[in-house]
């Protein structure tokens, strides 16, 4: 499909004030707003672009600080200089000490930013490139409720669809990677075949602290922290912290990536911090309630993609660390929540554990090539790097295993699996299936490369007998595409499922429709959003947990139109793979993460 990106540019900042796009008079029921257009490259950018749509941005926006105008953004959103002679910003309960040492750390850091702009950023660390067009943020939207809606909502759909993403408060004054943005959370709430929408900030230490100070002062772990600069801004942090002018000990996380919604609770995560706890109010908005760490039982980070048990409501969990072993721990919680014991899972290095995956019995977690390298910094490079050296592998390991030693590693050369979908056991011949997404290259999402990301959905077979695996393609070549983000029926997860529902990043990263596919054929049926319409990760809500066709529900996904600039939520039928539904929502959704559904019975018993 043709996207309205798909010629090479780059836009730049216009001022050191925040802007929107002329068509957001829809997204803030504002009429004073301007319009940016982006400049054409010249023929050495365009000779050495990427081959993918983020590197290949047409408009890039951000949302406008709101002062003594009426609007319906519901705070005011403040933009940070980014000018090497602004001002230091100073709180009045600082003492004298304090205010002398926040101008000599801005001083420091204003010098730092002007010999950031003498060099080229990498594409992925480029706020021009990674938050342009519909990638950009918007602002709080308070609920909105009665939204139109294009045919009928289905009865079975009450509760609240909620997806997550990455959507910085600030205008990024250097390095800046997509998943840098602070959380944001879209939600529709379904009530008897009406719809509402609001959209929050999940209120981390993180913003809260940035927004009493009014500019980003922690530091992005994968825009900024490159090279010697990345090496200085992580002590000015430091030094901010040392000084009293911020309190690093309460998180640094973002909590922008996954949701679950788990013993009454609904976290919102991010793998550097303790999830978050968010409410959702009979009305249909959305509260932090805090850091949550599970009543004093977990004291580490944990993953973005737990995985709870559809059968025992168990939710089983991984959190790795990057500087002092164990690198990986292994943890679950019983249904109402009491903690086990963390079992240290031996890397030799430290190693980014984006998702894992469980089976009726076993954990399967994944040893990949995606490393960690601090040292790298020294040298000029990125902490997170490609291990050409190191041979990928998946550990077994019994889902209440007490101690570590007892996985079992089984080798899958050039394999990087940045997200499973399922897992399940075959006792008949001894293995362990795995169904994910082979990425490659490897680390071409943090590091800038010029060779074309290809995703391939994949059947990886362990034979816990001989400790040999095995990996095919689920597609044929010929009709293969990207398949990234998505889920099996949540009924099934860690039994034999039979289909997957998964995002066709096609441009890449973004995503034109989403495909239902045979895992055991290859068998594929897509469903396009529209011309010119893009959207993210399908969630698959099951009409019926008791429901004899597993795939007896409907796709929902918010999806954006780059020609209109406006959005909606498309409600799709998964076994006849027809649009039912759409609901038009009264703000821009940019394209995100993951997300989750909360049933009505649940959200009534909200902790």
């Amino acid at each position: 499909m043709a996207s309205s990106s798909s010629t090479t540019s780059t836009s730049t900042w216009t001022n050191q004030r925040s802007r929107f796009l002329s068509s957001s008079k829809d997204v803030l029921g504002s009429s004073s707003t301007s319009i940016s257009f982006c400049k054409k490259p010249n023929a050495r950018t365009a000779q050495n672009s990427t081959l993918c749509a983020l590197h290949t941005p047409s408009i890039l926006q951000f949302p406008k600080q709101s002062v003594g105008k009426t609007s319906t953004c519901p705070v005011e959103l403040p933009s940070s200089s980014s000018s090497s002679s602004s001002s230091p910003v100073v709180q009045q309960n600082w003492n004298l000490i304090q205010k002398f040492a926040a101008m000599a750390l801005d001083a420091v850091e204003d010098g730092l930013k002007a010999r950031e702009k003498l060099q080229t950023l990498p594409k992925t660390a480029d706020p021009n490139v990674q938050i342009a067009g519909n990638f950009s943020p918007v602002p709080e939207q308070p609920v909105r409720h009665c939204l139109p809606v294009a045919g009928k909502i289905p009865e079975h759909i009450q509760g609240v669809y909620l997806r997550n993403g990455a959507n910085p408060l600030f205008e990024p004054t250097s390095g800046h990677h997509l998943f840098d943005g602070d959380g944001m959370i879209y939600a529709v709430k379904f009530d008897n075949g009406s719809a509402s929408y609001a959209c929050r900030f999940t209120e981390t230490q993180r913003l809260v602290q940035e927004r009493a100070i009014g500019k980003p002062v922690f530091p992005k772990a994968i825009g900024e922290l490159h090279g010697h600069s990345g090496i200085a801004k992580l002590l000015l942090f430091y030094a901010r912290g040392l000084c009293g002018l911020i309190d690093v000990t309460q998180g640094l996380g973002v909590a922008n990536a996954g949701l679950v919604y788990f013993n009454n609770h609904l976290l919102a995560m991010s793998e550097d911090d303790l999830p978050y706890h968010v409410r959702v109010t009979p009305s249909g908005d959305l509260k932090t309630g805090g850091r949550y760490n599970f009543e004093g039982q977990l004291n580490s980070t944990m993953i973005a993609h737990p995985k709870l048990d559809p059968v025992s409501g168990e939710l089983f969990a991984l959190s790795y660390d990057v500087i002092q072993k164990p690198y990986l721990k292994y943890f679950w919680f019983s249904p109402d929540g009491k903690k086990s014991k963390d079992v240290a899972i031996d890397l030799g290095k430290p190693t980014m554990v984006h998702d894992f995956a469980i089976t009726e019995n076993f954990v399967v977690v994944p040893d990949h090539q995606v490393v960690f390298k601090m040292s790298e910094m020294i040298t000029g490079g990125s902490p997170v790097m490609y291990d050409k050296e190191k041979v990928s592998r998946f550990g077994v390991l019994d889902k209440y295993a007490e101690n570590g030693s007892d996985i079992k590693w089984v080798e899958v050369p050039d394999c990087f699996c940045f997200h499973l979908w399922n897992a399940w056991e075959e006792p008949e011949s001894d293995e362990v299936v795995v169904i994910g997404s082979c990425m490659t290259p490897a680390d071409s999402i943090f590091n800038e490369c010029n060779e074309e990301l290809k995703s391939v959905l994949s059947e990886i077979r362990l034979n816990l007998k001989t400790g040999k695996s095995t990996r095919r393609p689920i597609i044929s070549p010929e009709n293969d595409v990207n398949l990234e983000a998505g889920m099996v029926n949540k009924n099934l997860l860690g039994r034999k499922s039979k289909y997957a529902y998964l995002a066709i990043a096609e441009p890449w990263p973004k995503v034109s429709g989403f495909a239902k596919v045979d895992l055991s054929t290859g068998d594929t049926q897509k469903f396009i959003y529209g011309d010119e319409k893009y959207g993210g990760e399908p969630l698959f809500l099951p009409r019926d947990p008791n429901s004899e066709a597993e795939d007896d529900g409907h796709i929902l996904a918010f999806v954006h139109d780059e020609k209109t600039w406006k959005s909606e939520l498309q409600i799709v039928n998964a076994m006849t793979m027809e649009l039912e539904a759409t609901v038009k929502l009264p703000s821009r959704v940019p394209y995100g993460f993951h997300g989750t559904f909360i049933n009505a019975k649940d959200l009534a018993t909200q902790a």
